[in-house]
Formats: structure tokens, C-alpha cells, sequence
């Protein structure tokens, strides 16, 4: 069985994220905190995201995402802690004075102005001659794709529009980092996940750093460099996509980013033969005839169908174990009858899947992985 591995994950008060070799920084928190009364809502963390990454927060409401968002930004003073851009401590500094911009979910466009003298404002805030502010929004506006947009108003628009008008109105600042705050949680589903690919291409064209806030997993899974998994004002872990979904390195982020089963106590000594805490992914698992024999190796559990439900593109079935508990299955449905799948409620199963898809979580490390 394989563990998480640490390289880019931490757990706890704190968490950096440190890679070795890496670019440099563009922003470094040091033992951020901020009390509002009687509520914690950073617990104290520190992390560091590099120049040019795509870096986002990931978490629940009230997990204190948002409030490390505003902290960066300077809407709100830390209680504890440093806060750097650069190099350069701005922890004390106000907003205009850091070289930040912020996205807003709600877009906070001047409605009686065009698009195109929306995205000159920011230049007219920081005195940009004259002479220099059309020609920056324009290009602003052509690096967002909505070249020829400049004379329509907000309410002439669609909601990606607008958008990436606020984007254009961010960029032609040129800040060293935009802060995003979920901004495209307004936006229908299929609207949303263009505008996923459409940002990430932005972040890739532009080449500056992007912080971004979301609740949204497949969001952050989608766009990220690298992620941060916020829960009860601590950072859990920070790793790249791939390696945050295939390793989390504890049960909530098992449970929060995508579909996770644990495995533990009797259940784990009885299935896997091991004591402690264990996670595999519903897709992982095989679901066979209770007679047919598993792969060498393979772990192997059995149990009858409890629930199946149709998905479109998979069928999800739940499995109540021999050994107590229930395991979740994801299934494509890539050939076969569907209804097939839909009528094995009540049928006595047998569950395989590969002994390295199972990942230890908090747990003892497997005799057959290596020490550290």
C-alpha cells in the first residue's frame, strides 16, 4: 500500500508547500492568523506559492480561505503574522499600496460606464497618463478575447462576458498577483467549466501568479498548479492535483476533494489485513461476480448491492460489506446494458482492486513501502 507522500503535503497549524528548486516567490504568509472575536478563522499557517503558479485555495465555507484572500489583499489586518509579496513585507501595508488586484464573484462593474472605460478605471486610480490608457485597454481587453467589445455597457453582456471584462480591468494594472475570489461561482455549470479552461489559458498566456479562492473541487482540480486544502482555518495539505486526489494525506481531504471510501478498524484488518486508516477511490474498484476469483495481490472485498444509481456517463453503486461498513463503486459506462447495472440492487458481489490504490492515511506505514 502506498502512503502520502510529503514533498508537497503538510498537515496541521501550518503548512508551506516548499519545493525544492522552485521558482521564485511571489507571496509568503508566516504564521497568519485572524481572530474575530471569540472565532478563529486562520489558526495560524504558512505557505508560499511561487511566481507564475496557478495556485488555489480549496475548502468549505467558513474554513478561512477567503479571509487569507483578504488578508493578501488587505481588506483585513492580520491578528499574527507576516505577509509578503516578493520579498517585500506588506503586512502593515494598505491595499493600494500592494502590487495586487482582486476578481470578485460579483464583478463590481460600473454599469453607467462601457467596457471599455471599465477597464481603463483601474489605470485612471494609479494616474496613468492619458495618452497611455487606451492603447494598455485595449490590449487588456483583446488578452481576455472581447477585442471589439469597448463600446457596449455591462448589461449588454453575458455573464462570462462580464467576467472577463472584470478580468481585463484586473490584468491592466499588471500586477505581480491577481486574487481571484471565486469568480465564477455566479455562472451556470456549463458556462462555468468553459470559462475553467478559458481562465487557465488566460493565467498561462499572461504569466502572472493567480491565487485562487473556491469550494469548488473539480474547479481547482481543473485549473491549479498546485492546491490548499483549508479546513477549520488550517491548511490540511498542499500538493498538485494529481497528487492531492490519488494521496490525500488525511480523511478530510479524502473526503472533500471528490468521492472517497475509508476503510478502518475491523473493517481495514478484515479486507486489507492491516490496522489503521485507509482510503481508495470508488473508480478504483472492480465489481465482479461473488464467485470469480481476484488477482494476485489485488485486495478483495465482498458484499451485496445495497443502492445503484445512474449517473450519465457512470452508474454509482453502494455495497454493504461482509465485514460491516459499505464501500462506494463507480462504474463508466462504456459498453454494456446499463440496466444490467441497474438491476444488480440486491445481488451478492465480490469488489477487487489494485493493492496500490489503496492509500494510508494517518495510519502505519505498510511493510511494503520503503522508510523514509
Amino acid at each position: 500500500m502506498t502512503t502520502p507522500m510529503t514533498d508537497d503535503t503538510a498537515t496541521g497549524d501550518t503548512a508551506t508547500g516548499v519545493r525544492a528548486g522552485a521558482p521564485e516567490t511571489a507571496i509568503s504568509l508566516r504564521g497568519l492568523r485572524k481572530i474575530f472575536g471569540s472565532v478563529t478563522a486562520v489558526a495560524g499557517i504558512d505557505l508560499d506559492i511561487a511566481e507564475g503558479e496557478f495556485f488555489s485555495m480549496l475548502g468549505p465555507s467558513g474554513s478561512g480561505k477567503t479571509t487569507v484572500l483578504r488578508m493578501i489583499a488587505g481588506f483585513e489586518a492580520p491578528t499574527e503574522g507576516r505577509i509578503l509579496l516578493g520579498g517585500t513585507e506588506v503586512t502593515d501595508r494598505p491595499p493600494y499600496a500592494r502590487d495586487v488586484n482582486t476578481v470578485f464573484q460579483d464583478y463590481a462593474l460600473f454599469p453607467h460606464m462601457s467596457v471599455l472605460q471599465n477597464v481603463e478605471y483601474g489605470l485612471r486610480v494609479k494616474r496613468v497618463e492619458r495618452r497611455l490608457r487606451r492603447p494598455r485597454a485595449i490590449e487588456a481587453l483583446e488578452t481576455v478575447r472581447l477585442t471589439g467589445y469597448g463600446d457596449r455597457r455591462p448589461h449588454e453582456l453575458s455573464g462570462g462576458q462580464r467576467q472577463r471584462v472584470a478580468l481585463a480591468r484586473a490584468l491592466v494594472n499588471r500586477p505581480k498577483v491577481l486574487l481571484l475570489d471565486e469568480p465564477l461561482g455566479a455562472l451556470d455549470l456549463k458556462l462555468r467549466r468553459e470559462m475553467q479552461i478559458e481562465l487557465k489559458a488566460m493565467q498561462r498566456d499572461v504569466g502572472i501568479t493567480f491565487l485562487f479562492v473556491t469550494h469548488d473541487q473539480e474547479e481547482a482540480l481543473t485549473m491549479s498548479d498546485r492546491i490548499a486544502v483549508f479546513n477549520g482555518g488550517r491548511i490540511e495539505q498542499v500538493a498538485a492535483p494529481a497528487e492531492l486526489y490519488e494521496h490525500p494525506a488525511t480523511a478530510f481531504v479524502a473526503g472533500f476533494v471528490g468521492t472517497s471510501n475509508l476503510l478502518d478498524g475491523a473493517v481495514a484488518k478484515a479486507v486489507l489485513g492491516q490496522d489503521g486508516l485507509f482510503t481508495v477511490r470508488p473508480e478504483k474498484i472492480q465489481m465482479r461476480p461473488r464467485d470469480e476469483a481476484a488477482a494476485d495481490g489485488d485486495c478483495r472485498a465482498d458484499g451485496v448491492v445495497r443502492e445503484v444509481v445512474y449517473l450519465g456517463s457512470a452508474t454509482q453503486s453502494v455495497v454493504d460489506l461482509d465485514a460491516g461498513g459499505s464501500l462506494i463503486v463507480l462504474q463508466q459506462n462504456l459498453r454494456g446494458s446499463v440496466q444490467d447495472k441497474l438491476d444488480l440492487r440486491g445481488a451478492q458481489v465480490r469488489l477487487t482492486w489494485h493493492r496500490e490504490h489503496t492509500v494510508a492515511i494517518d495510519g502505519p506505514r505498510s511493510a511494503s513501502t520503503p522508510p523514509d
